[in-house]
């Protein structure tokens, strides 16, 4: 049963960071963004087929003209919406999205806001802060992002104040490389391991022990990507095994629930984390569902940081309010 969906609503996006392959991609500019009956008839399918997260992303998601009635949408049914923005388009959509994400990620890459803005390739510091501001007004209870790479690791400290400054927690999120492994030094690493232990900052310890591994092992593949995640694409399809090393775009049509109880998709959850190109890959976003039962090792590791998050975002955050 999946936990998750990666539903990419488009793959436009109004920024051009460094260590993504979006912003700066000709063949995205013009791309269309998912049809709206699509991803209604999609989610719910969804609800149907067990997954309990909708990561409503992109490229930019707040790009999508109906993001807030999808997000809408995702809550009514049941399930946990996700959204992760660079907060450019956030005033715009704040007052119809509120109340309908459970998990709203503010971007945030440095302290400096020249840094910040040479990173993601637009200016875009001022409004993640007017963001912060404008959530927090409405009810919201946003986390601040921070993608760690070699440029911006000692930058952790500045943003992580910022976070405490606003009661915001601060996930790190170590870079990788699109479509193949991350590029984080030994020392970040370290460094970045041993930031994780203060209050109010998860970070999944897993990822860290398994890039110290070497990654994904094709020979006893920790990677659930195709058990645990559906991933679709803007145009209404599922992405085999995963976005990032995906072969095989297979039709959805009109029923995603069909789409997935097919033979294609039961062959490639026979042969997830097997393929050559599934050698030594850490991809964030399909190891934190494939760490989220604990099945082995590295699973019963990443429980402590899950329940951390829980405690410091509902709890802490909570009776910081009253």
């Amino acid at each position: 049963m999946p936990l998750l969906c990666n539903y990419y609503l488009t793959y436009r996006c109004n920024a051009y960071c460094a260590f993504c392959h979006f912003g700066d991609h000709g063949a995205f500019r013009d791309a269309r963004h998912a049809r709206t009956e699509d991803v209604l008839r999609n989610i719910a399918d969804l609800r149907t087929l067990g997954v309990r997260f909708v990561d409503l992303t992109g490229g930019e998601p707040l790009l999508h003209p109906d993001i807030a009635r999808i997000a809408a949408e995702t809550r009514r049914l049941g399930m946990k919406a996700s959204i992760t923005t660079n907060a450019l388009l956030y005033p715009k959509h704040a007052e119809a999205l509120a109340g309908n994400v459970d998990l709203l990620h503010f971007s945030l890459d440095s302290a400096d806001p020249l840094q910040h803005n040479a990173m993601r390739g637009v200016d875009c510091f001022d409004h993640v802060l007017e963001s912060i501001v404008i959530a927090k007004d409405l009810g919201e209870r946003p986390d601040l992002l921070f993608t760690v790479t070699n440029e911006n690791v000692d930058q952790m400290e500045g943003v992580y104040e910022i976070a405490r400054r606003y009661g915001l927690m601060l996930l790190l999120n170590p870079v990788f490389r699109y479509f193949r492994e991350e590029g984080l030094s030994d020392e970040a690493i370290a460094q970045t391991e041993r930031f994780s232990r203060k209050p109010m900052v998860y970070l999944n310890p897993s990822f860290l022990t398994l890039r110290r591994k070497g990654g994904n092992s094709i020979d006893d593949p920790l990677c659930k990507a195709v058990s645990r995640v559906v991933v679709i694409s803007p145009d209404n399809e599922i992405l085999l095994p995963c976005y990032h090393l995906h072969y095989e775009k297979l039709p959805i049509g009109e029923s995603l629930k069909h789409a997935w109880q097919s033979e294609r998709v039961r062959w490639h959850q026979k042969h997830e984390g097997r393929h050559e190109f599934c050698e030594g890959c850490t991809i964030n976003c399909y190891f934190e569902p494939s760490f989220a039962y604990p099945t082995n090792l590295l699973s019963l590791a990443s429980v402590p940081s899950k329940i951390k998050y829980g405690y410091s975002k509902y709890l802490v955050q909570s009776l910081r309010k009253r």
